[in-house]
């Protein structure tokens, strides 16, 4: 009992400084959704920076995590004093590195706990479990269908991804919609198969100098299952509360055993997504029929393969490849019929009509190489991987009122443009570890580099979608905006660690990156952790960092209409933006400093703490707001056109906008209870404090700051200043249960007035309403049970209050029926959501 207490002690302080660091109580009101619309037609192991062998000593599927919440599985979860013992190949050089171990903070997230959580994409199960991840709840357009995960205040764009270990490809949209994600090229983590994951590895510590461009926050490294034999299958069913949103997710993955303890593994995932819509009452037709506020229907097929067959005892081939498939619509703002004055297509559309993002998304990367040990005694690993994405854009049950008034017939689907992006990566790592006879421990020695060719392409739209104002909706790209862009990347590495003296680790590594169109950079990390004795350690890091500009941050353009207004982003190469003073793009830099300390003071009790500053100069944003004229000028001399419908006009470009501080902390507890015959108790706690301020802003070449009130805000205050998240899972026998808490910290945003203000403050890009998102609590259930050794049945229910965000006021609510801020990055919008999984081991 006094372990339990000593527990519920650490919770009883965490939990309060959670709440006084809001300035205000938590408020954890439900709120009733609006009703549903009705009536519309829908027409590492292997790394190219740290090399290290494959944890094939590791289960599949694997422990329960170290500093995250464990949740119901069927799949075996270990005790927490288990947990600890995981070891870990991403951040280190040690081939024998344990989390408990690590010189920086790394959480281990098995496929068990993914399932667990009940969520169909990858990135909501990991954004459930690990408090510093955080994601964009709901988007428009193609920023709807784009899976991304943030990391510790801050965008998609500073995390890295890896897939066992080699760097992942970013999707070819830029996330265009408003808010901390907009003007991101993130990678699509949900087209990474589930059932070809053993094990993730969250390593929440700046190593651009270990891994390269775009590791500020932290990286997300992968590790792909070693499945010898057998088979696993799951089934995941699921809707919200209001009965909409039927979700379905499943998959299957079978081992089969290579000669010369080789194997080869194939998985498939299976993902079908139906709309939810949570619109408010639309103040044009009294009536709640406008669909903007949904999530879109979503078919998906993912498939992947992993194998590695020794071809002798000290060489090794291995490959792994994924190649994903999705067709998605997304709902756009209710076009009004003939009941409304004003309605674009009284003929074609009498009733009304809700024009239809559609895209086709095909995602592919395949990675073959080599590893083993060469004449010198050093390990090598040589490979290469090819990866890209490909989205074609389509828009329907729409019309243009240029090809109507000119030629009196329109279309009513649009083929608006192409997005491709490839990327070609190899490597060469080499790595040995010395005895020196003189150090407590061996010296770990690595070297390696890298050669990247990218290549990104933006296709122009057909005629009828771009001819003068397009199609209502989405504005197709024109031929002139049209382009293709490549660049060449070369890097080189060294990384040196070791123990120095019995207890005192330290790691230090230093990189070059040489990119044809931004120029070089020299960047390096030093490392140490001290354990002081086997229940006290101490542990930090000073870093620099960097990020070179996405070939398409550099080049995307797009224009979005609505109802009354219409909002462009231009390339930072394009004469429109040239016209609004853009300068071209440079690469982000970042200085980053962390210190921990770490906390084992009974069995199966493990603490740790971590608090961190990044600096990040020059971040690369959307910004440079313009309207009225001037941005009607721009967009026009780019060729694309406003509609005549259009009542407001915005232009924004990317650009280098802000220099940034962002200070947090995590906080974690994992504590186990034996109850004997009554089973065992998992209990874990974790929360990450978070605030991001600007300390300077950008100008444009006509001397005009490039950041607004609420593009500010976009990098302070969108993303929650806290994450709490706490419960436990109790095992008994057969059965399962667990129940989680997560309290997710307010946040603050400067919102677009619309309604019932004078008619210069509407679409403003000088005046904002400062809003207050108070806190939010939601709960997670899951009772599960054994039915036979072979198959484990799940009832859950994330949000089980059915809690919402609080409301708009009516000033901002566009159109009235956008109730929600669909920006900021706090509880979703849908409510309570439900499911059954079954899972099958044969």
């Amino acid at each position: 009992m006094k372990r339990q207490a000593l527990f519920s002690t650490a919770l009883a302080v965490v939990l309060p400084a959670v709440i006084a660091s809001e300035g205000f109580a938590a408020t954890g009101q439900n709120t009733k959704a609006a009703r549903a619309a009705k009536g519309h037609a829908a027409a590492s192991a292997r790394s190219p920076s740290a090399p290290a062998p494959r944890p094939a000593s590791l289960p599949a599927p694997m422990a329960a995590s170290v500093l995250a919440p464990v949740k119901a599985s069927p799949a075996r979860h270990f005790a927490s004093g288990e947990a600890d013992e995981q070891v870990i190949v991403t951040g280190t050089r040690d081939p024998h590195a344990k989390a408990r171990d690590s010189i920086s903070p790394v959480v281990v997230i098995s496929a068990a706990q993914l399932k667990s959580t009940g969520q169909a994409d990858l990135r909501d199960a990991l954004t459930t479990l690990i408090p510093s991840l955080t994601r964009q709840t709901v988007g428009t357009g193609t920023a709807n269908t784009i899976d991304s995960i943030n990391m510790r205040g801050l965008t998609s764009n500073q995390t890295l991804i890896l897939v066992d270990g080699k760097r992942r490809h970013t999707t070819s949209t830029v996330y265009y919609a408003p808010g901390p994600q907009q003007g991101t090229t993130p990678v699509d983590i949900d087209m990474i198969p589930v059932s070809e994951i053993d094990h993730i590895e969250v390593l929440e510590d700046g190593a651009a100098a270990q891994y390269g461009s775009d590791a500020i926050a932290g990286v997300i490294n992968v590790i792909l299952t070693h499945r010898k034999h057998g088979i696993q299958m799951s089934a995941n069913n699921g809707g919200y509360y209001k009965g909409d949103g039927f979700t379905s997710k499943d998959y299957i993955g079978a081992g089969f055993e290579l000669p010369n303890n080789g194997f080869f593994n194939l998985g498939a995932d299976f993902k079908f997504q139906d709309h939810a819509i949570r619109g408010g009452w639309d103040k044009r037709t009294n009536r709640y029929d406008n669909p903007i506020m949904s999530m879109p229907r979503a078919v998906q097929v993912v498939l992947g393969y992993n194998m590695e067959y020794n071809v002798r005892n000290d060489l090794t081939l291995y490959s792994f490849s994924t190649f994903g498939h999705k067709v998605a619509d997304a709902l756009q703002n209710f076009r009004t019929g003939v009941d409304v004055p004003g309605a674009t297509f009284p003929t074609l559309f009498p009733n009304g009509y809700v024009p239809i993002i559609q895209t086709d998304e095909t995602d592919y990367g395949v990675t073959v190489g080599f590893r083993g040990k060469t004449f010198l005694g050093f390990d090598f690993d040589l490979s290469t991987t090819y990866g890209g994405n490909h989205n074609d854009v389509n828009i329907a049950n729409t019309g243009s009122q240029s090809l109507l008034q000119t030629y009196g017939y329109t279309p009513t689907e649009f083929h608006q443009t192409a997005y491709t992006t490839t990327q070609w990566t190899n490597n060469l790592d080499f790595r040995r570890s010395f005895d020196t006879g003189v150090l407590a421990g061996p010296l770990n020695f690595a070297i390696g580099a890298e050669y990247r060719y990218e290549t990104y392409k933006i296709g122009a739209g057909d005629y009828n979608a771009y001819y003068i104002s397009g199609a209502q909706g989405q504005h197709a790209i024109p031929p002139g905006l049209a382009s293709t862009s490549s660049r060449d990347v070369t890097a080189g590495y060294i990384d040196v660690g070791t123990e120095f003296l019995k207890g005192w680790k330290a790691d230090f590594a230093g990189r070059f990156e040489h990119y044809t169109d931004v120029g070089d950079t020299e960047i390096g990390k030093v490392s140490t952790r001290y354990d002081v004795n086997r229940y006290f350690a101490v542990r930090g890091t000073v870093s620099s960092g960097f990020r070179a500009p996405t070939l398409a941050e550099q080049n995307f353009s797009s224009l979005t209409e609505s109802p009354t207004s219409a909002s462009g982003v231009l390339g930072v190469h394009s004469p429109g933006a040239r016209l609004l003073g853009a300068r071209p793009l440079k690469p982000e830099r970042s200085t980053s400093f962390s210190a921990g300390i770490i906390l084992n003071p009974i069995t199966n009790m493990h603490l740790s703490l971590d608090a961190y500053q990044i600096d990040i100069r020059d971040r690369i944003v959307i910004g440079g707001v313009y309207g009225g004229a001037k941005a009607i000028q721009a967009m026009e001399l780019s060729g694309l056109f406003f509609p005549s419908t259009s009542a407001t006009a915005t232009a924004q470009y990317e650009t280098n906008g802000a220099s940034t501080r962002t200070r947090g902390m995590d906080i974690t507890a994992t504590y186990l209870t034996n109850l004997g015959r009554y089973g065992r108790i998992n209990w874990d706690a974790a929360v990450n404090f978070n605030q991001t301020n600007i300390r300077s802003v950008g100008t444009d070449l006509n001397g005009n700051t490039l950041l607004n009130a609420q593009q500010r805000s976009f990098l302070t205050s969108y993303m929650p200043r806290n994450k709490l998240i706490f419960g436990g899972r109790w095992t008994w026998g057969k059965l399962d249960f667990s129940v989680h808490e997560t309290r997710y910290g307010r946040t603050t945003s400067n919102n677009t007035y619309w309604n019932d203000v004078p008619a210069s403050m509407v679409n403003s890009v000088t005046q904002f309403l400062r809003w207050v998102q108070t806190p939010r609590f939601q709960t997670d259930l899951a009772i599960g049970y054994q039915v036979t050794p072979r198959l484990h049945a799940t009832l859950g229910a994330n949000n089980v209050g059915n809690a919402y965000p609080r409301k708009l006021p009516y000033a901002v609510q566009y159109l009235g029926s956008e109730i929600y801020n669909m920006d900021v990055q706090q509880m979703g919008l849908f409510g309570g959501y439900y499911y059954m999984q079954l899972d099958l081991s044969l």
